[in-house]
Formats: C-alpha cells, structure tokens, sequence
C-alpha cells in the first residue's frame, strides 16, 4: 500500500504553461514572481509529510512518474514556496536544486483541480 508523502491541488494555470513543451513544468505557490506567474501551474502550499526522495513516485492526476533526482533545495521550496520545477528527461544533469527528475515521459499537463501526490 503506498504511503502519501504530498498532495496538493492545481488552483491556476498561467497563460504560457506549455512553453517547455513536455521536457518541464514548474509549480508555484501565491508567491511566484510575476516574471515567471504566467509559466506556472498555481498550487496551493502544502508541506511535505516526509523526505521527498528518488525512487518515490510523482502523480500528476492519472498520469505515474518515478522520481530519479532530488535537489538540494526542491523540498525547502516545496515547503516553502511551493515552488517545484519537474524536469521530464529522467538525465541527471539536468537537475537544478529545486527541482526534480522524474523518468522520462512526456508532461502530460495538467487542468485546475489536478491533484499533485507524491507517493511511497
């Protein structure tokens, strides 16, 4: 049975959100910078319930990743912000700290009221 370790609920979608095509999306709390409001997909901040490590698994309403990559700094902003950027490509090298990898699949995007998990 699989543990939820974050949930939270798409609340907006900016205008540009398909921008990264399906390589990344990123999510924002209230707080996002008007610069990059119209790149994000607007959440509600929740705090994690545990540490957010690889091989946990992203769900994106229906749609299952595998997280591969944590940053250094993704949680805190999670936490705090919640700010997450999620890159699609499952390469290590793309990892920025407050972002995470997840297996490569297309994004699949996402509409208002998506539920976000992370699970165990």
């Amino acid at each position: 049975m699989s543990q939820t370790i974050y949930e939270t609920q798409v609340i907006g979608k900016g205008d540009n959100v398909e921008a990264f095509g399906t390589e990344m999306l990123i999510l924002f709390g209230n707080e996002a910078p008007d610069t990059l409001k119209d790149f994000c997909y607007s959440i509600k901040v929740e705090k994690p319930k545990q540490k957010i490590e690889p091989g946990q698994t992203l769900m994106l309403g229906d749609h299952a990743f595998k997280i591969a990559y944590v940053g250094d700094i993704a949680e805190r902003n999670l936490t705090n912000l919640g700010h997450l950027t999620v890159n699609f490509n499952g390469k290590e090298e793309s990892l920025m700290p407050g972002a995470i990898v997840v297996e490569a699949k297309p994004n699949p995007g996402m509409a208002v009221g998506t539920t976000i998990k992370i699970v165990a």
